[in-house]
């Protein structure tokens, strides 16, 4: 028999709502996070923050439980996490954990339409030695027997500062990384609205414990076409059947394709990318399409343990990428190291790129510099690196300026590093050249397994705006500042309308938002960092909402809610220097002997309005 559980205050899906400036933000459930504005009497516009995706997620531990299932969390309180857990890494920090036969979660298909596809967050235990294991779980449609999900946790379980290797349980490693979103194909019909699903533990299914976060929704649409005027990689070799490698098949055919003014066609397949060429594929130059990123994939299968192996997608100057899947067996993080990982993709080019409709899995970083370039509507997950970070390339070269990229309408859950950043990096010389005009626009970052959400690392004229970040393990919702010693300071950036949702993970001590300057011992020791924040939502961090510290900062905060701080609501750690210009916030649900503000550095920092 079912058993619903009682109902407890959510981070997220279920009714999120905060006031900003009179505005009030619903998250509501299986919205994936997406925090629309709903005005009311005399409310103030902000626009919605997070991506707009066409999946809908519906939290496991949303759904009813049956046999021993149960729900495991962590909240704000008077302690914070000191170690990685699957509570830390979950979104929402709450999963749904079935160990015993019989054990099962059912949840809706709340997404209004049919479901032919799906993504199952879900975690099952490292093998003794390591490595992984695969194992199933029986998937049931309104109660009846559709399917077994496989599930595996070959690429997960890392090991933090491990001996030997990240992959080694025995080498005194803290475990971390303990996710994967496994993408399912619905066999038989589509699932329709309205339906439930319940995953349930039958007796062949044999891990012994399967922690289920979150489940996501999607009709996926037909194969796209082949445009016309395109050359097909498959004439040129390419084996979408996965059975011979298609790297320099890809290559030919992007090279014929740049010589003959035509685009490249990469039709519905899995391409293996295995080949120990010289060089990773270069789309410099030419429009390169998919069928989709559910039909068309490049799939890199480097031979482990890798040894200077670079399996990368190049996007340069002239560059359109549109509509396919990158993936790889990559199973520790290391551009280019023993782990098998590369960036997703590598952009950079002073004559602009496009990208659109990919989705990159067990990469590094999107790694995005050059000039005028633009990534939206895609995907990222299960990543070894950031999700997608704007950069000038750490050099001095015309092609990896790092002026105007944008970012917009992206979705990141388990990422290496920060989810979304900026990275303005001056060179052991300080000779690059500043990152200006980066923009992160509505984009959803759901629980980073290292570093922040989002991140501001130097830069001028730098937009952040409308984004969501929900559930962050080890760092900050957002961090804003510098990176390293050789990073440009932050001369200017627009913080607004975003929804910062937890952070203040176990990496030291850390907070909701945090605000610093270069330190020391950098190239630029005197720099203060300049930003604005406004109208933005801070709620549930495990430790301060915001922290400003070390040691100069000129903050203009106006109409910004911290709401459920397990600590201070704004904390000024003691050595700032600078101004604070604090203007319409809003401190709320603070805990008992808390206080709203906190200024440690009151002679040196003087806050105003």
């Amino acid at each position: 028999m079912h058993r619903r559980r009682p109902r407890r205050p959510s981070l997220w899906l279920g009714g999120v709502a905060s006031v900003v400036a009179g505005t009030l933000f619903v998250v509501f459930p299986g919205s994936e996070g997406h925090a629309d504005a709903v005005p009311g009497t005399g409310a103030k516009k902000v626009a919605a923050a997070g991506a707009t995706t066409p999946f809908v997620t519906v939290e496991a531990e949303s759904g009813m439980l049956a046999g021993a299932a149960r729900v495991r969390s962590v909240k704000p309180g008077p302690t914070a996490p000191t170690a990685a857990s699957l509570e830390t890494e979950a979104s929402g920090n709450s999963l749904v954990e079935l160990k015993n036969t019989g054990d099962a979660v059912t949840v809706p298909n709340s997404s209004g339409k049919s479901a032919n596809t799906l993504v199952v967050r879900a975690s099952i235990p490292d093998a003794p030695n390591g490595g992984g294991i695969d194992a199933s779980l029986n998937l049931y449609v309104n109660g009846t027997f559709r399917q077994a999900v496989t599930l595996s946790s070959k690429q997960a379980w890392n090991y933090r500062e491990a001996t030997t290797n990240p992959d080694d349980p025995k080498a005194g490693g803290m475990p971390y990384r303990f996710y994967n979103d496994f993408p399912v194909r619905v066999s038989g019909d589509p699932i329709p609205s309205g339906s439930t699903l319940t995953f349930r533990k039958d007796s062949a299914n044999t891990a012994a414990a399967y922690d289920i976060d979150s489940v996501d929704l999607e009709n996926v649409g037909p194969a796209r076409v082949q445009p016309a005027n395109s050359l097909s990689v498959v004439s040129y070799g390419a084996d979408p059947a996965f059975g011979k490698d298609s790297t320099v098949a890809i290559q030919n055919t992007v090279n014929a394709a740049r010589e003959q003014g035509r685009t490249v066609w990469i039709p519905q397949g899995k391409y293996l990318t295995n080949s120990l060429a010289s060089k990773p594929l270069d789309f410099t130059g030419v429009t390169v399409d998919g069928a989709g990123m559910w039909y068309s994939t490049l799939y890199r299968k480097s031979p482990l343990p890798a040894t200077s192996w670079r399996s990368q997608t190049l996007v340069g100057s002239g560059t359109t990428l549109r509509d396919i899947q990158i993936d790889s067996n990559a199973v520790w993080r290391g551009v280019g190291g023993t782990g098998g990982a590369d960036y997703g993709i590598n952009a950079s080019g002073a004559g602009g790129w496009l990208v659109q409709r990919i989705w990159t899995r067990h990469t590094d970083a999107n790694w995005l510099s050059g000039t005028n370039g633009l990534v939206e509507n895609s995907r990222t997950s299960d990543g070894y690196g950031d999700g997608f970070n704007i950069n000038n390339g750490n050099t001095k070269n015309p092609d990896k300026l790092g002026d105007n990229i944008t970012v917009r309408n992206n979705f990141a859950r388990n990422t290496g590093d920060d989810s979304f950043a900026t990275y303005s990096d001056a060179g052991a010389s300080g000779t690059n050249g500043q990152v200006t005009a980066a923009k992160i626009l509505n984009n959803t970052a759901i629980a980073p397994w290292w570093a922040n959400g989002l991140r501001v690392a130097g830069g001028e004229n730098v937009e952040v705006r409308n984004n969501l970040v929900n559930s962050v393990s080890s760092n900050s919702a957002l961090d804003i500042g510098v990176f390293g010693d050789t990073g440009h300071p932050l001369e200017s950036a627009t913080i607004s309308g975003n929804v910062l949702i937890g952070g203040g993970g176990w990496n030291g001590v850390r907070h909701g938002v945090r605000i610093s300057s270069p330190p020391s011992t950098s190239l630029y020791p005197d720099a203060y960092t300049n930003v604005t924040l406004s109208d933005n939502v801070m709620r549930g961090a495990f430790r301060a909402g915001l922290y400003i510290d070390r040691t100069r900062v000129n903050a203009t905060l106006t109409g910004n809610t911290v709401d459920g701080p397990a600590t201070q609501g704004i904390w000024i750690a003691s050595g700032v220097t600078g101004t604070g210009t604090f203007t319409g916030n809003t401190v709320t649900n603070l805990r008992p002997g808390q206080v709203a503000t906190q200024n440690d550095s009151p002679s040196t920092f003087r806050i105003t309005g």
